[in-house]
């Protein structure tokens, strides 16, 4: 399983960086685009320089409804695409997506793929993570984690053992639930980068456009 950061605050040499987050996931010859960042001419671009066509994008998942994760869509939307968008998003919204892509509204915990898992929405910003499968153990993607990442990642203990968080952090400071991870890479809107690169220097990983690793 792969993963590849594709938008991000934050560049690796060679990639054009962005107010937002979007991270692809490659399981076999599927691939899952997670959140799109704000500008779809700066996601396609950063998509290019890892050869990936929009054409190739099976799914996608979006995790709540601000700007900065869902702007890009416009550009990538295709036939055959799958997007799953929290059930509140706005009407007016999934109509304009449900035109160009085949709309599926998320409510609860289901399965989207082979060892890929939605949260389900939560919070009062409604928002959706990602759950991967590894092994026996999860690993989560969050976009914003507005509905307290802790809480995220209690939810995700239902289907196994935490390995590693990707994403955005937001304003967490709960470092002790995240003790046992393997991997830990907070990105776009994480507050507290710094602590936690201190408190965690050995499963801590930078996250940048251009960021690639395998799980």
């Amino acid at each position: 399983m792969k993963l590849k950061i594709l938008y991000d605050n934050e560049p690796e040499e060679g990639f054009v960086s962005g107010w937002g987050f979007s991270c692809l996931v490659e399981i076999g010859k599927r691939k899952i685009l997670f959140d799109t960042g704000w500008d779809g001419n700066v996601l396609l671009y950063n998509m290019g320089k890892f050869g990936i066509m929009k054409e190739e994008i099976d799914a996608i998942i979006i995790s709540h409804a601000h700007w900065d994760h869902l702007g890009g869509i416009t550009h990538i939307l295709h036939p055959d695409v799958e997007v799953y968008v929290p059930r509140s998003f706005s009407k007016q919204l999934k109509k304009e997506i449900s035109n160009r892509a085949e709309l599926i509204e998320i409510t609860g915990s289901e399965k989207i793929a082979p060892d890929v898992y939605t949260t389900g929405e939560m919070g009062s910003i409604k928002e959706q993570a990602m759950l991967l499968k590894v092994n026996k153990s999860i690993a989560v993607v969050t976009g914003c984690a507005h509905p307290g990442l802790d809480n995220i990642i209690n939810l995700a203990r239902d289907f196994g053992e935490l390995y590693g968080v990707i994403g955005g952090f937001h304003n967490f400071n709960n470092f002790e639930c995240l003790k046992d991870a393997s991997l830990i890479m907070p990105c776009h809107c994480t507050r507290h980068k710094n602590e936690l690169k201190q408190s965690f220097p050995d499963q801590y990983m930078e996250c940048k456009t251009g960021s690639m690793i395998e799980i």
